[in-house]
């Protein structure tokens, strides 16, 4: 364990406010120049170094502390924590986390108290009157939209704008191109509405151009696709190869629906047809996973056409958005704060996804997963046995079918099952154990329970 002297540190640090010098202090542990064990100086010996009060340093401290950065003990001090054991004591087992739909950490969300209240402050609160999206929303949107649409309407979560977008570009009997793998809840609620799927195979830079063009060829009226392929099996969506998208599109009528279910979450958000072709693209961002899936409100952006049939489709036109929601929306995208904690749950679950992978391969397994995804994809001769094998050992995992669109002439090359990493501990020894299970249920070692 290392010691960190007062006049050392001093000399990193540009800046004397409380949240700045942890944000200084976090980019020093990011970059390894304060390794895991480093103790650092006392609060009275940092602040009379730098020449500020004991409370703004006592304050940056606990900014650190409450990210799970650094710990102090009473006799210890303060010292950095080793990222990969952060949350080990509150595991308990894999049986009571989700490991199948992509929830959050609850740990890790923003908290909703400050810009509830600000959100609760605003003078058009309750005017008796329906807009597409309150004015201050509209601003932080533009702040984080990757092109400027014609017109803005704030959706009620992602999966309501995801539905709202599609419905707006096709009708049901009509058929849409969807890139694949892709949300196996999306899959199910668009058969549901009546569309013919029809699948674009993707690769490590997106969707793939003669895929495609041989959906739209079939018929497509729709392309919907995620850019930073956040449940995919490997892929981001790359300039170069949006830039041949937009080029295949340019031979056809059919609109872009583009998904982004991570919002500020994604490691790695990819390039947008919008940018491209933003007569024709509808963009819908979803911000559930990062403030709470209570929040319910997203940014849907594109054409003022899709846009009016969107809204109009929302209880014939007389559903919309609380004010109160879509304000808090706008606090939440506009606090420093809350963009903090935002940055700190995204690196834990960047690690979290690592380490996963880490031990899932040093299990010997194949394990398949994009920059910006938030699952992995791990090869199995007999999906639904090996997921049954888990299930009975109180492991619920997703089998990969649930998120191809699968027919005679569009086979799948590769059974999967198909884990999400958002709420997976930080702990080797957890990760190996589950892992190992993983294998031997691959393997067929891991037998289903009798009842």
């Amino acid at each position: 364990m290392s010691e960190l002297d007062a006049v050392a540190l001093s000399r990193r640090l540009s800046t004397r406010t409380p949240s700045g010098i942890a944000e200084q202090i976090r980019d020093l542990i990011d970059a390894g120049d304060l390794p895991p064990g480093t103790r650092l100086p006392t609060v009275r010996d940092i602040a009379q170094e730098i020449g500020v009060s004991v409370g703004t340093i006592a304050q940056a401290w606990g900014i650190l502390r409450e990210e799970n950065v650094v710990e102090t003990r009473r006799r210890g001090g303060t010292r950095v924590i080793d990222a990969a054991r952060a949350g080990k004591d509150a595991f308990r087992s894999f049986s009571e986390i989700d490991l199948l739909l992509g929830s959050p950490d609850p740990a890790l969300l923003a908290p909703l108290e400050e810009a509830i209240s600000t959100a609760a402050r605003q003078p058009d609160v309750n005017v008796w009157a329906r807009e597409t999206m309150a004015e201050d929303l509209q601003k932080a949107a533009q702040a984080v939209f990757p092109y400027e649409p014609q017109a803005w309407l704030a959706v009620g979560g992602g999966s309501e704008g995801l539905w709202s977008a599609v419905r707006a570009a096709a009708q049901p009997g009509q058929a849409i191109a969807v890139e694949t793998p892709f949300s196996p809840g999306f899959l199910m609620t668009a058969r549901q509405m009546g569309l013919t799927l029809l699948p674009v195979a993707t690769d490590d830079d997106g969707a793939v151009p003669a895929s495609l063009r041989s959906a739209l060829e079939e018929g497509a009226v729709a392309f919907v696709h995620t850019p930073s392929g956040a449940f995919g099996s490997g892929h981001l969506l790359t300039e170069a190869r949006a830039r041949e998208l937009s080029a295949v599109l340019e031979d056809f009528a059919a609109s872009v629906v583009e998904d982004d279910p991570l919002g500020p979450l994604a490691a790695d958000t990819g390039a947008s047809l919008g940018t491209m072709l933003p007569e024709r693209t509808l963009r819908v961002q979803a911000y559930c996973r990062a403030f709470g899936v209570d929040l319910r409100t997203g940014i849907m952006g594109g054409p003022q056409e899709f846009v009016d049939k969107a809204a109009a489709l929302r209880a014939e036109g007389l559903g919309s958005v609380s004010r109160i929601l879509q304000h808090t929306l706008a606090a939440l995208l506009t606090s420093k704060d809350a963009q903090r904690r935002v940055n700190v749950a995204r690196r834990h679950y960047e690690i979290r996804k690592s380490m996963a992978v880490e031990a899932l391969q040093e299990a010997g397994l194949k394990v398949r997963t994009g920059p910006a995804s938030w699952s992995l994809w791990i090869e199995v001769a007999q999906e639904e046995k090996a997921a049954l094998a888990l299930a009975s050992q109180g492991v619920t995992v997703d089998i990969g079918s649930t998120s191809f669109i699968e027919d005679a002439g569009h086979p799948r090359q590769q059974n999967y099952l198909r884990l999400t990493i958002a709420q997976l501990p930080e702990d080797a020894a957890h990760l190996s154990t589950l892992a190992q299970m993983i294998s031997k249920a691959a393997a067929g070692e891991l037998r289903p329970a009798f009842v």
